[in-house]
């Protein structure tokens, strides 16, 4: 509106000097009077004509490279995104710029504008880059693009607008674990109760000889047992017994002090899931906010996927705290399973709700995020945890949870 009102005003101006060198050419006369007003007259003929100047029929495309590397339009959060956008301008009227404005809209989030300027060739096609900030967790589109150009004098602008639908998913971010201590403990002992044959490795261990399938690599056959029976034979080896294991993400709102503090329980829970996907480990997530949702442990390709498109809309947008969202979400629970608690509540809301997954037959762990107020993080009720047998780490930003996770506890 107020760009309307500007345009208005400055063609109004223009009718004023108009009329101002008629009145002079017809008091006055003269060699003098007569080129300006045909200079006047020159220089209109150009404004006016400048709407035609054919960037109302702008096109263009736009291409996106993540620094990264962009895959499937999917990108880490943390990543930044190279973006370049191809423009063509029909007609022949003479342009000195183009401004190239281009939105990109996080869902539910903040829209970021880029702007960048650029002369058009003489075949009248052009080409911007520019980068975009780290992006955030979540799903980004980008809008409209509009192309405004001015005449020399940069008293008038004319407009276009071209669509290039352009859409990727930014992932949380993840850190590589290179062990578990914990959870490698329960390919042997604790947790053999709770193994999936589906998930579970092959051990070192020969359990007897079985038909050749093919794809066996050469290794596999029973090289003797083929030479008695005159078909081919192949090992069949020990699995070893993998813990289901469940991560509890909270995303109780009242508990997070800010929302970075929500993004590094995301960004936790999403480093533990593709470690035991790694490894071939039964992976399943719980997630109680303002839905109940809930994955069975699976160690399949599908589980990961599925598990990361929850992870990149969930939000802290639950209402009750820790214990009663773990008693809402009991059918997603099963005995025998390994349970990560990941979760910025301390004192009494977790100890009842690690006590009342041990009462469930489940083994549950503690990955606590301290705020920035919580000065004393090992004091008191983790102390109490910890005298239960109960493993508790202490983890303030993503980069420490390998060596958390590694040395065993804290």
């Amino acid at each position: 509106m107020e760009t309307a009102r500007i345009m208005q005003l400055r063609w109004r101006l223009t009718g004023i000097v108009y009329v101002g060198c008629s009145l002079f050419l017809l008091f006055q006369g003269g060699k003098t009077s007569f080129m300006l007003f045909s200079i006047l007259n020159v220089l209109i003929i150009y404004l006016v004509l400048g709407k035609r100047s054919g960037i109302g029929f702008v096109k263009g495309t736009r291409q996106l490279a993540g620094i990264g590397g962009v895959s499937d339009n999917v990108v880490a959060a943390g990543s930044r995104l190279d973006v370049k956008v191809e423009l063509k301008i029909p007609g022949i009227w003479p342009m000195p710029y183009v401004v190239v404005q281009d939105r990109l809209l996080r869902r539910g989030g903040q829209s970021m504008q880029f702007e960048v300027s650029f002369i058009p060739d003489i075949r009248r096609s052009g080409r911007v880059e520019y980068s975009t900030p780290p992006l955030q967790r979540g799903r980004y589109a980008f809008l409209e693009t509009e192309c405004v150009t001015r005449d020399i004098f940069g008293l008038f602008e004319h407009t276009g607008r071209f669509e290039s639908p352009s859409a990727f998913t930014v992932l949380p971010q993840t850190v590589p674990i290179r062990a578990w201590s914990q959870h490698q403990r329960g390919l042997k002992g604790p947790y053999s109760h709770a193994a999936s044959s589906l998930s579970a490795k092959e051990t070192t261990q020969i359990n007897g000889v079985r038909e050749y399938l093919y794809g066996d690599r050469l290794s596999r056959v029973h090289w003797n047992a083929t030479a008695k029976t005159g078909e081919w034979k192949s090992k069949e080896f020990d699995r070893e017994s993998v813990p289901r294991t469940v991560v509890v993400l909270d995303r109780c709102g009242a508990a997070y002090a800010n929302p970075e503090l929500f993004e590094l329980a995301v960004s936790v829970t999403a480093s533990l899931l593709e470690h035991g996907l790694r490894r071939e480990t039964a992976m399943g997530l719980v997630s109680v906010g303002a839905t109940a949702d809930g994955f069975q442990p699976r160690a399949t390709a599908d589980q990961r996927k599925l598990i990361l498109n929850h992870l990149v809309d969930a939000a802290a947008d639950g209402s009750t705290g820790l214990y009663r969202s773990l008693r809402q979400a009991s059918p997603l629970l099963s005995p025998g399973s390994f349970v990560v608690l990941v979760t910025p509540h301390g004192g009494e809301e977790v100890v009842n709700s690690m006590q009342w997954l041990e009462r469930k037959g489940m083994i549950p762990s503690l990955i606590h995020l301290p705020g920035a107020d919580d000065s004393d993080p090992a004091a008191g009720w983790q102390k109490l945890l910890r005298a239960r047998g109960w493993q508790t780490f202490n983890v303030r930003q993503l980069q420490e949870l390998p060596g958390a996770l590694e040395g065993g506890g804290s």
